[in-house]
Order: C-alpha cells, then sequence, then structure tokens
C-alpha cells in the first residue's frame, strides 16, 4: 500500500489523468490491500498443498498479474475521464503488489534458499 501510495502522489504531482476516479486514495488503498491479501491466501494454500510452493507461487502471479491488466485497459473504453498514462500508472500498481507480494512471500518461505 505504502509503496502504490508513493506512485499515486508522484502521479497526482505530475497531474496524470486528474479527474480519473480510479487514481485516486481509497481505490488504490483498497485494491493494493486486497491484491496483497489475496496473495497471501493463495500462497498459504499453495505452501500446504504443493511440494514447490514458491516455484508455482511464482507462475500463477505472472498469470494473475497479466489478467490483472485486463480490467485497466478495459477502463480506456469505459471511463471518459481514463487516460492511456492514467491505465499505464494503474498497470504499474499491480506490478508494485505483485513484485512485493512474491518478493515478500517467496522470501520469507525459505523456499529458494534451500531451507525448506
Amino acid at each position: 500500500m505504502v509503496a502504490n501510495a508513493v506512485v499515486l502522489v508522484v502521479a497526482q504531482a505530475l497531474e496524470i489523468a486528474p479527474e480519473f476516479q480510479a487514481l485516486t486514495f481509497p481505490p488504490v488503498l483498497f485494491l493494493s490491500a486486497a491484491g496483497a491479501v489475496g496473495a497471501v491466501a493463495v500462497y498459504w494454500v499453495f505452501d500446504r498443498r504443493v511440494d514447490r510452493p514458491a516455484r508455482t507461487f511464482r507462475r500463477i502471479a505472472i498469470a494473475v498479474l497479466v489478467v490483472s491488466f485486463v480490467p485497466d485497459l478495459a477502463l480506456l473504453g469505459l471511463d471518459e475521464a481514463a487516460t492511456v498514462p492514467g491505465v499505464v500508472v494503474l498497470m504499474l500498481m499491480h506490478v508494485v503488489v505483485a513484485a512485493v507480494a512474491v518478493g515478500v512471500l517467496v522470501g520469507w518461505s525459505g523456499e529458494e534458499q534451500g531451507t525448506r
């Protein structure tokens, strides 16, 4: 949430899509938290049911990240305030949440360091 709040502050300072409600604090913070909680839940399940949870999680996270761009791109046709730079910022925020979630969850698991 903190990293995406920084991205949002920069986007607002640069006046990227100032009327685009998706680039305001309530949806950004809520959806960042929801994405992180979802990632934790998925990793928790994988950790209990999959032989190599970090590897599996990383692959699923990449697929989910790509799919998560679809609604953002759809906003270009659905929201008059959406601009290409604004949608790119939203997509960047998805990457931020994914990178932090994968980095933290896989890093804490110890699987990559052979401590599992």
